[in-house]
């Protein structure tokens, strides 16, 4: 009979059996661990975006289901279909007639292959679904740093979004909106437009190093929604960081393992800083998968990245995500 319990056997504690599950590279770590549970629209006219900003896009919490999944396979489309089913199922997240906006990490002027923008097969996989549940219009976009409209030609995301038949905007200036994000550090900031008329909203990072905070991955995302002299916020980041996730509360996270830019980050540029782990890490706790994949690729503790410790406190999710309901599978 297999155990629920992958340190059950042996002396190994159940945060460090999840963490050696997420550092063995490619699809045959999901073996052992495959289903095993550990305890735990048409936009709106312009002068009705105020009534919209700041709402929660979260889902209502399940006893029965998981918060956190971690997929491994060879297939990215297939992690995303897997992470949903095992969620609960997309509907679960997405309603009919929901206005859905994606966010990746479409920052830089690279290919997949340098990984340091979202892999755009998980975009595409991810848009598809949407429809799948009745989404009434699936907005993909994100500000980028490098010039936007070669950040998303030559990270395959606009291609691969508009094959599903996503909308895919690039930043334009004339659609920020001045809003105030209610921070205990960001107050009156440039918001990109459709981020503030979404209903629901599901955040597509890729986990890669970052020189400044050590890892970037779901908090450090939300970077992309803002307008304005974003470098201003590195003098506060972690507090940022935090002010941001609790302004935009996200439907869903899934954190594009795949190919993980380990070294050289955020901008990377050099393959042989990138280790490919066919992974993909989704929930509905950000705290509980940014600590996670922190820590497993990286080393990283909550106390190294304070951001993890300031939103708990906030209520945004666990840093202790070895008691976080969590299930392994293995696709392919």
């Amino acid at each position: 009979m297999a155990s629920n319990n992958p340190a059950s056997n042996g002396s190994m504690t159940r945060r460090e059996a999840m963490l050696q599950l997420l550092r063995l590279t490619g699809a045959g770590a999901g073996t052992a661990a495959a289903a095993v549970w550990l305890s735990r629209r048409s936009a709106p006219p312009l002068s009705t975006v105020a009534a919209n900003v700041h709402r929660d896009h979260t889902v209502a919490s399940d006893a029965a289901l998981p918060e956190m999944v971690v997929v491994q396979g060879d297939d990215p489309r297939a992690l995303v279909r897997r992470a949903f089913a095992d969620l609960g199922g997309v509907g679960r997240f997405i309603a009919q007639h929901d206005v859905v906006v994606l966010k990746p990490n479409i920052a830089w002027d690279r290919t997949p292959e340098q990984a340091a923008n979202t892999n755009p097969d998980v975009v595409a996989e991810t848009v598809k679904q949407c429809w799948a549940a009745g989404a009434k219009r699936v907005i993909v976009t994100d500000v980028s740093c490098n010039e936007a409209e070669r950040c998303f030609y030559r990270s395959g995301i606009a291609a691969a979004a508009r094959g599903e038949g996503a909308e895919v905007i690039l930043p334009d200036p004339a659609r920020f909106r001045e809003v105030n994000l209610g921070g205990e550090i960001l107050q009156s900031w440039k918001v990109f437009e459709p981020f503030l008329i979404a209903d629901k909203v599901i955040n597509l990072p890729i986990a890669k190093h970052h020189d400044l905070t050590g890892a970037t991955l779901g908090f450090k995302n939300w970077y992309g929604i803002l307008g304005g002299e974003r470098n201003r916020l590195h003098q506060q980041i972690h507090q940022s960081l935090v002010d941001l996730a609790a302004f935009m509360l996200p439907t869903l996270t899934l954190i594009d393992c795949y190919r993980v830019l380990l070294r050289n980050g955020p901008t990377g540029g050099n393959v042989e800083d990138v280790a490919v782990h066919k992974t993909l890490v989704a929930g509905t706790d950000p705290v509980a998968l940014d600590a996670y994949v922190a820590k497993a690729y990286w080393n990283l503790d909550a106390d190294a990245l304070p951001y993890l410790k300031l939103a708990e406190k906030r209520g945004l999710g666990r840093s202790d995500f070895e008691h976080v309901r969590t299930r392994f599978s293995q696709v392919g």
